[in-house]
């Protein structure tokens, strides 16, 4: 379906509520009334996180969600849910076909009319497949430290965010309240690594404008800005999302309004000294926040010359030791502070893959260890 045949654009969250409090659940208690359920639209999609659009119909939006049964149920009567659904939901839903097309681009559906049964976006299945499936682990059984390093933010995000339409299996609220956010220790650790991301390069602004290399300055600059909105979103307990919805994300923050202009005119900078100017703004305002957050002792947040060098930065290496000393766990304690997967590769195919980022980790944490 086109954005310019599209009917009155309803929020993807709003239309999987109403498809299934109006659609799938009544079918449900028709044929199946024994059988406990829970219903949620979670995992990958923009209006999981709450930015979609009129275009975000043009792939895998629509009429969509999760509908979770006991492992057991699952086995005797999930294919003939899936048939019931198939066979019996309408075939167009608020002005939307409920039916998913493939598209020839790996398997990638879009909403199309068809006058035969539906091939449906409702996804039957049990909270450990689809958890495993999704993060590589369950929350049903205890979150080690590695897993949570294991996991990209994009993926935390998608499990903790959406929503939750009916738990009648009592089980899918506290799974997700269990990923809510890290532990104390991880997260700051995983905040000890965005500062120390942020030390790397603070300093090659000044360094390559100081040799004429506007362009190499303006790339570093921007890769700050990047871990800079990152660290915002780690400050407020929120998980960072991948490029796509970085901004919007940020924009969402405690420090995202009065950080902005800033952060803008670093990106629209076409000289060195303007880029560093505007990024000392933004470096000493994140440092005072976090010496709000008090969870460490305060770090001086003025930014001082590198070294002998003409440079300001802020030595952000200052506030990623501050953190680490405050980690009670001794796994943890002995890692230098790299963080999480997404703070060690950015690569968005890994990063969408449970399998692939699992396999990254166990390479990461090799080699932190060796």
């Amino acid at each position: 379906m086109s954005v310019t045949n599209m009917p009155v654009f309803i929020p993807g969250l709003e239309l999987s509520r109403r498809f299934y409090t109006e659609a799938v659940r009544p079918l449900l208690e028709e044929v199946s009334p024994a059988i406990p359920h829970s219903a949620a639209r979670l995992g990958s999609g923009s209006e999981v996180l709450g930015f979609d659009t009129p275009r975000s119909a043009d792939h895998e939006w629509g009429p969509r969600l999760q509908l979770f049964l006991r492992h057991q149920d699952v086995s005797r009567h999930g294919g003939r849910v899936r048939r019931l659904l198939s066979e019996h939901l309408p075939k167009t839903f608020h002005g939307y076909p409920t039916h998913f097309a493939p598209t020839g681009d790996r398997d990638i559906r879009v909403m199309r009319a068809t006058d035969r049964p539906v091939h449906h976006r409702v996804e039957v299945t049990h909270l450990t497949a689809w958890f495993h499936d999704t993060l590589g682990f369950c929350p049903s059984s205890p979150i080690t430290a590695e897993d949570w390093l294991a996991t990209p933010t994009q993926l935390l995000a998608e499990v903790t965010g959406g929503a939750v339409f009916h738990d009648g299996l009592g089980e899918l609220a506290p799974l997700r309240a269990a990923l809510r956010w890290y532990p104390h220790d991880v997260w700051l650790h995983v905040m000890a690594g965005q500062w120390q991301r942020i030390s790397q390069e603070e300093a090659f602004v000044g360094r390559c404008g100081e040799v004429g290399d506007e362009l190499g300055s303006a790339v570093v600059a921007a890769r700050l800005v990047r871990d800079l909105m990152r660290l915002c979103l780690l400050m407020d307990r929120r998980y960072p999302p991948y490029g796509k919805w970085l901004g919007s994300a940020f924009a969402r923050t405690s420090l995202g309004p009065r950080l902005t202009p800033d952060l803008t005119a670093v990106l629209a900078a076409t000289d060195w000294r303007t880029r560093e100017r505007h990024l000392s703004h933004v470096y000493e305002s994140v440092a005072d926040h976090h010496n709000e957050l008090r969870l460490t002792d305060r770090v001086d947040p003025a930014v001082r010359p590198y070294h002998s060098r003409p440079f300001q930065v802020l030595r952000a290496d200052r506030f990623a030791r501050a953190l680490s000393a405050r980690i009670t766990d001794p796994a943890l304690r002995e890692l230098p502070p790299v963080g999480s997967v997404d703070q060690y590769l950015d690569s968005t195919d890994v990063l969408s893959s449970p399998e692939l980022t699992r396999t990254a980790s166990r390479t990461m944490l090799r080699s932190r260890r060796s």
